[in-house]
């Protein structure tokens, strides 16, 4: 009888350990597993409910998100002030690059990469330092290219519309611009004053707002060529935008000029080489003008048209001392709509390749200026294709240069007013619908809109909806995205601009401050103000200021250079 009752007790605790296991098990499958409780259907948006695809494993964990904080932490502090002089500058302009932008573009490159999209870095997303830069015109709460580009190459905040000029000039008014002391001088010309080798590189017509800014003084940025400017304007002197960049300084000493625009430089005939008509009524053939004036300097130089011109120019040895590239009449072609056109990401390097050779280094421009094309035409997908683009270009910049001696910054001029909003799950399509909500009226929204802007959003049948549209299911190139407020444009956006930097006194863009400080730290860092840092003095003064060389130092290498010569003779 004991022994059946010990047999008995021994069963009932293998029972006991066995739901004891299962239990166990049961808890770390819930553990690694998704909540599939039944949930009562939200009543308000603030209650969505997710529905990712899928979580990574890794990120489900708290060790893994201190993990990625203590990595970062790390690489901060091996971080070192690099108070270097600044030999080379390059400032890419992102035209339009808003922060929401910045976010869609790089989470449709990871979800184009086949991840899932948020948690992806942009080339320029990796530079140590950002900061913010105020985007106002002096007379403007939200501002347009004009008065930005004076504002961030020539240091000076300026009127709507308004390019290379201080605000004592009234817009379209010739007498204005004519005055010098009303001048407002780029960092590309005190780039050339100080011997350095300038060029720019744009996706938009090269007499554009944002490039003019470079060289150009002109109370009226749609003065691009003489058959936009007023008669009473020309009688009066006052040049076009085109003809100021092959005629007038700084323009006509840039080593490296590419972009569109080939019609504001042609006379109004149809060219039979290019098959081209330009713009001008003055007669005037400008890219010949360009030729003429490189030959009277006795300098070489080389005029293209397409992208496998343009190649081999890059390809061969005996690169010319000047590049001018014309690749379209108008503005250049959407990158995924170009034919025959470099991308930007190609042009950047010719330019860097042109620009590397200068001894006492360069400043570069280059403008991703599509971006804020397709964002006045609310065509979503194209504006964060250019970003994309325009990211590979700063890539190929930073791969191409030193940052021990190249300061790199990447800004945008203004916003534009795209939102990403709504409660999408992670890694839902960044382009596409709402996954987890309709709107109150039951129809699905999408993830982009626009508070302003060409799509019709509202009919006489309410709010339109976008899922019945094929051309938003076919992801057409021109398709527009929902706006709020019906116009013939979308606007730009007030808010302020990110600004990143990489290379000698980066630490300088921290912060929030007006964008027309930007040029002043760029050409702090490049010794090209008079605000001089002691890398400056020690880099002008070394072979020549006995402050920085003793004379007995400089007697010693005289005279190894005599005895070496007197070595050389004897022998």
């Amino acid at each position: 009888m004991a022994v059946v009752q010990l047999v008995r007790t021994r069963e009932r605790g293998r029972t006991a350990m066995m739901v004891r296991l299962i239990a166990i098990l049961f808890v770390i499958t819930c553990a690694g597993a998704e909540d599939v409780v039944s949930t009562p259907k939200p009543k308000k948006i603030l209650d969505t409910l997710m529905n990712p695809a899928y979580i990574p494993l890794e990120e489900k964990h708290g060790s893994f998100w201190k993990k990625s904080a203590t990595d970062a932490l790390k690489s901060k502090l091996k971080e070192t002030v690099n108070i270097n002089k600044a030999k080379n500058g390059i400032l890419f302009i992102g035209d339009g690059m808003s922060v929401a932008t910045i976010m869609a573009a790089r989470t449709l490159a990871g979800q184009v990469e086949r991840g899932l999209g948020e948690d992806n870095v942009l080339a320029f997303e990796k530079f140590p330092i950002a900061g913010l830069a105020r985007t106002y015109c002096i007379d403007a709460q939200v501002p347009d290219s004009a008065c930005t580009a004076t504002s961030y190459l020539s240091g000076v905040k300026t009127k709507y519309g308004v390019i290379g000029l201080d605000g004592n000039v009234t817009r379209g008014s010739c007498l204005s611009q004519l005055h010098k002391g009303n001048w407002s001088p780029s960092i590309g010309q005190w780039a050339l004053e100080n011997g350095l080798d300038v060029g720019l590189v744009t996706t938009t017509r090269v007499t554009h707002a944002s490039p003019a800014g470079m060289y150009a003084h002109t109370s009226e940025r749609n003065w691009e060529s003489d058959a936009d400017v007023p008669e009473e304007c020309l009688s009066l002197g006052c040049q076009d935008i085109a003809y100021q960049l092959v005629t007038g300084n700084p323009g006509r000493h840039f080593k490296v000029i590419m972009g569109g625009g080939r019609r504001e430089f042609l006379p109004n005939v149809t060219s039979p080489l290019t098959n081209s008509t330009g713009r001008r009524l003055d007669g005037v053939d400008l890219t010949e003008l360009w030729h003429q004036d490189k030959m009277e300097r006795n300098a070489t130089h080389q005029y293209v048209t397409e992208r496998n011109e343009l190649m081999k120019v890059f390809e061969s040895d005996d690169l010319p001392e000047y590049l001018l590239g014309l690749f379209q009449d108008d503005h250049m072609d959407y990158h995924l709509q170009a034919k025959d056109q470099p991308t930007l990401e190609e042009m950047v390097e010719v330019a860097i390749k042109v620009l590397s050779r200068s001894p006492k280094g360069f400043f570069l421009f280059v403008e991703g200026g599509r971006i804020d094309h397709a964002h006045h035409d609310s065509y979503a997908y194209l504006a964060l294709d250019e970003t994309i683009e325009y990211s590979k270009a700063v890539q190929k910049a930073k791969s191409l240069t030193n940052e021990t001696d190249t300061l790199i910054v990447v800004s945008s001029d203004h916003a534009h007013t795209m939102t990403v909003a709504g409660y999408p799950s992670r890694g839902n399509d960044i382009l596409g619908l709402v996954d987890t909500a309709h709107g109150s009226d039951g129809k699905p929204y999408t993830t982009i809109s626009y508070a302003n802007g060409k799509a019709t959003s509202i009919n006489d049948k309410g709010r339109v909806d976008v899922s019945l549209d094929s051309d938003f299911h076919n992801r057409k190139l021109d398709y527009s995205y929902p706006s709020l407020v019906p116009l013939d444009s979308e606007t730009h956006g007030g808010e302020d601009v990110a600004v990143f930097a990489s290379g000698p006194w980066q630490h300088l863009f921290t912060s929030s401050y007006e964008q027309s400080a930007i040029p002043h730290f760029m050409s702090f860092a490049m010794c090209l103000n008079d605000i001089k840092h002691e890398q400056c003095k020690r880099h002008r003064t070394l072979w020549t200021s006995s402050s920085t060389m003793n004379k007995p130092i400089k007697y010693y290498i005289l005279s190894l250079l005599a005895v070496i010569l007197i070595s050389i003779s004897y022998f």
